[in-house]
């Protein structure tokens, strides 16, 4: 019988920047894309916030892979369910890096600074186990098309986040959630788990539409 080993190595990630953090920045959104995206292409869903007060960080999954049989697309991934634990402490230790990197000792709340997680897809629940990780400071967590099958309770400690804002985005014809059995069900099951989970739902698929983030973001902060 073969026996199983891991061995912890070294890995170059890469991540993407729009703005730069100075004394100025009010806020800091590390937006994580979807199975079978890259940083670069995902990040322009993001370019309307910037504000010159606004720092966006796009990181990129660590497993890349071809998207068709002619080996000219190719994508990015999260993790996959094998060797699934190893996978989740790896991006997980990766993104505690890039934060630690990117905030050079600044205390959010002492430096006036504002962060969002923003998870698309398969990034969504890369949010939520970052975020449970305790090591990332969020005041606002955006899950957007993101599916949970066990709930969100399974990724995140809710009690411990209740002062966090957040909220579950989704479009009416996405199609990787409007074949749903019971759509209904499954939304209130994702508010009995969070209870402070806030709903939006908007006529579109399965991507992210910048004027809806656009028009959200701006309620958000008008409230």
């Amino acid at each position: 019988m073969f026996e199983e080993h891991h061995l912890l190595v070294r890995r170059t990630a890469r991540y993407y920047t729009l703005g730069q953090l100075t004394d100025q920045t009010k806020n800091i959104w590390f937006c994580l894309h979807g199975f079978g995206q890259l940083a670069q292409y995902f990040g322009r869903k993001f370019s309307d916030l910037d504000d010159g007060q606004t720092l966006i960080v796009v990181p990129e999954g660590l497993s890349r892979m071809y998207l068709d049989t002619s080996y000219q697309r190719i994508g990015a991934s999260w993790m996959s369910r094998e060797d699934r634990d190893h996978e989740v402490s790896d991006y997980v230790i990766y993104l505690n890096s890039l934060y630690d990197l990117l905030m050079d000792g600044r205390k959010p709340d002492k430096a006036g600074l504002h962060i969002t997680l923003f998870g698309f897809s398969q990034g969504a629940a890369t949010a939520c186990r970052w975020l449970n990780n305790g090591h990332v400071h969020a005041d606002r967590l955006i899950l957007w098309a993101g599916y949970f099958p066990n709930g969100l309770a399974e990724l995140i400690d809710v009690p411990k986040f209740s002062t966090t804002e957040m909220h579950y985005v989704y479009g009416r014809q996405d199609e990787y959630i409007r074949d749903f059995p019971d759509m209904n069900a499954y939304i209130s099951r994702l508010t009995t788990d969070v209870p402070n989970l806030q709903i939006t739902a908007f006529d579109g698929t399965h991507r992210v539409e910048p004027e809806v983030l656009k028009t959200l973001t701006s309620e958000w902060t008008h409230r």
